[in-house]
């Protein structure tokens, strides 16, 4: 009896090590997960630039009032801060000005942050129908990481 477990032994052979088609199929699945993890990533990275985006939008709209809020005619002059003045003449940081100037200052000063605050970032303000006493502030910018080119963008 001896003899016959023996020959049935050296049959069976334990394993050793794993074959080369299980160590292929092992990288492909750490490879898809590896890239589903910079994927998810990369997602995050976006909207988070997103958000910071929009918390800066936010912040140049409280600036806004605030301007209007320290002009002591500034219903008087709210068709002033609809406008996109080109250059003003007095500098109301270093002057005295009077509301409409302060109004034409503020303005200015505001739409050059909306530009330089945001990639390509652009405001409108307008007086919405039967609202004499309010004012409504629509700002964009892009949001896209590259040109059609493919170059980068901010």
């Amino acid at each position: 009896m001896l003899v016959k477990s023996e020959r049935t032994a050296s049959r069976f052979k334990p394993q050793r090590g794993i074959a080369l088609l299980e160590s292929l199929i092992a990288i492909v699945v750490m490879a898809l997960g590896i890239l589903g993890i910079v994927g998810v990533q990369m997602r995050t990275l976006t909207d988070t630039q997103a958000g910071v985006r929009r918390a800066q939008a936010i912040r140049l709209i409280e600036d806004l009032s605030e301007r209007i809020q320290n002009n002591p005619d500034a219903l008087g002059n709210l068709s002033t801060y609809t406008t996109k003045p080109t250059s003003v003449t007095t500098d109301c940081t270093s002057t005295a000005c009077n509301p409409a100037d302060l109004a034409k200052f503020d303005i200015k000063q505001w739409r050059t942050a909306v530009t330089s605050g945001l990639p390509d970032g652009d405001a409108t303000v307008f007086v919405p129908k039967g609202g004499g006493r309010q004012l409504g502030v629509l700002i964009s910018w892009t949001e896209s990481r590259f040109s059609s080119s493919g170059n980068a963008l901010s």
